[in-house]
């Protein structure tokens, strides 16, 4: 097996997934569990991966690992914080927070001579998220790559096959990423792995088997929908299963874009036969969130919102003892500690939300999933393209995108800013060029000059982004003549609106939202 030493990273089960779809076997361990029962059968372990972590070398307590493993036994891949980690403990020297690189970087090679890795698998463009790097190499290391700002971005000892890498390859936006893991599982460390089935519906349908037997035999389940493509497509999958058993409850909670609610309850009973409950709580979650600005706190308020009203929803009906979520991989891994050097990024509002003691039995079917999957599950249970392949749109709604105060003045402004967005997208033909937009309705004012007179009035900001999974992201080259037509549409269209600017900012350093 392949085994993952995890530091905390952000990436690890996007590290995880990429070296299972090989078809190795892969198991994953916190850097601060116990190593010693993989140390006594190292045997079976054909290859060693350390993961990236937000820790430095040199921090209290910083995660270590015993240096046997670098002893050549089996090939080691160090991914960020795993390549200073293997130098620190070898002998060499790791600088600390001097000339960070976040986002995407260029790959310069110094030593094709010494490269351990076919000709293409260091692609010119890699992602970096690192502050720390190596600066002394320890001995017998060579430097193979550097980055654009002359750092080691690539080392590399050919005895104990030992190589260290300070970008992640393991995302999307590394090209040629995928291949050069590929190649270190199957060449490097001799497995004869073979792809994995890419069926979705199997797999998820095989998780909810176990999840539902886990539950009162013919009893009532409600299902928490959020208009969104992640919570549509668990309820699709477990309506197959159980029928009307399931109550879909679909809360309008004044947080949705412009005709959102109606248009969505539309598709539920029209074309998906879903069993929905439709609930107007606006007035609910509107009064909860009035005057507080701190998005933490929004998001939890929003969470718990949502469970008071499904469990007041949920007595209405006979026997429902568990609550269904759309909960995804990149929202448990953004809320949650993968081990106790992992970091919260943000709560989302399914897995923050939630209060400690609830009186339901929770039931997450996509769990384990990525967006891309999930999307290739609701294809294979028939929901229809024009739905599936929507922007991701937050459960909290726009209330993330609403920076500061929420009011109904504010979300009605932004609804309108949203609207001019996705259909000049749609006009376009930029939508599907697109895996993420959206505005932000900023807590700023700026001085306008409107029909000769002065304004003063609110600035939004637009997002635009690419990326596979939401775990990386880099933020859209879209047309200046596109730009140009969607600021003139705003300003003109929508009173209130005063100055339109773009965000360039990738993931990291930033968040795809902007709370």
């Amino acid at each position: 097996m392949i085994l993952i030493i995890d530091f905390g990273s952000q990436y690890t089960e996007v590290l995880h997934r990429v070296v299972r779809e090989t078809g190795a076997a892969v198991s994953v361990v916190a850097a601060d569990s116990d190593l010693a029962p993989f140390l006594s059968k190292r045997q079976e372990i054909k290859g060693l991966i350390l993961s990236g972590g937000p820790q430095s070398v040199y921090a209290a307590n910083a995660p270590a690992v015993d240096p046997v493993w670098f002893d050549g036994s089996q090939p080691v891949l160090g991914i960020c914080y795993g390549m200073q980690l293997m130098a620190h403990l070898l002998g060499g020297k790791v600088t600390r927070g001097r000339n960070a690189e976040y986002g995407p970087a260029q790959l310069r090679i110094v030593n094709e001579k010494d490269c351990p890795l076919p000709a293409g698998l260091l692609a010119d463009q890699v992602w970096m998220s690192h502050g720390d790097h190596v600066e002394i190499l320890p001995d017998g290391f060579e430097m193979i790559a550097a980055s654009e700002d002359g750092l080691n971005a690539v080392m590399w000892d050919d005895s104990r096959r030992l190589l260290g890498l300070q970008y992640h390859p393991e995302v999307i936006h590394t090209v040629n990423g995928k291949r050069l893991i590929e190649y270190f599982v199957t060449q490097s460390c001799g497995i004869n792995a073979s792809q994995v089935s890419s069926k979705y519906l199997e797999k998820s349908a095989d998780l909810l088997k176990k999840q539902l037997a886990e539950i009162e035999t013919g009893s009532e389940v409600i299902c928490a929908l959020s208009g969104g493509v992640d919570s549509t497509v668990a309820a699709t999958l477990i309506s197959r299963e159980i029928g009307n058993r399931l109550h879909c409850i679909f809360v309008d909670t004044g947080l949705l874009r412009k005709d959102e609610f109606r248009g969505t309850l539309e598709l539920y009973r029209a074309k998906l036969n879903l069993n929905v409950h439709p609930v107007n709580a606006s007035e609910l979650f509107l009064e909860r969130l009035k005057g507080v600005t701190d998005p933490e706190q929004k998001r939890k308020i929003i969470g718990k919102t949502f469970i008071d009203v499904f469990e007041s929803e949920s007595k209405k009906l006979s026997h429902c003892r568990s609550l269904v979520q759309g909960t995804i991989a990149s929202d448990v891994i953004e809320s949650s500690h993968s081990s106790s050097q992992a970091q919260v990024i943000k709560s989302h509002h399914n897995v923050g939300g939630l209060p400690e003691k609830m009186n339901m039995k929770l039931i997450e079917p996509l769990r384990h999933l990525f967006k891309d999957e999930v999307r290739a599950l609701g294809r294979e249970l028939g929901i229809p393209e024009d739905f599936i392949g929507r922007h991701p749109f937050p459960g909290p709604g726009l209330a993330l995108r609403v920076l500061g105060e929420i009011t109904a003045d504010r979300l009605n402004l932004l609804r309108e800013v949203d609207r001019i967005l996705i259909e000049q997208l749609k006009t376009d033909n930029l939508y599907n060029a697109v895996w993420q937009a959206f505005a932000v309705l900023l807590p700023v004012k700026s001085v306008g000059v409107k029909g000769d007179g002065r304004s003063y009035d609110s600035v939004v900001a637009l997002r635009c982004v690419g990326s596979r999974d939401g775990m990386t992201a880099d933020w859209s080259k879209l047309p200046l003549d596109f730009l140009g037509t969607v600021s003139k549409r705003i300003t003109n269209e929508v009173s209130g609106i005063s100055r339109v600017v773009y965000d360039i900012t990738s993931k990291p350093p930033a968040t795809i939202e902007w709370e």
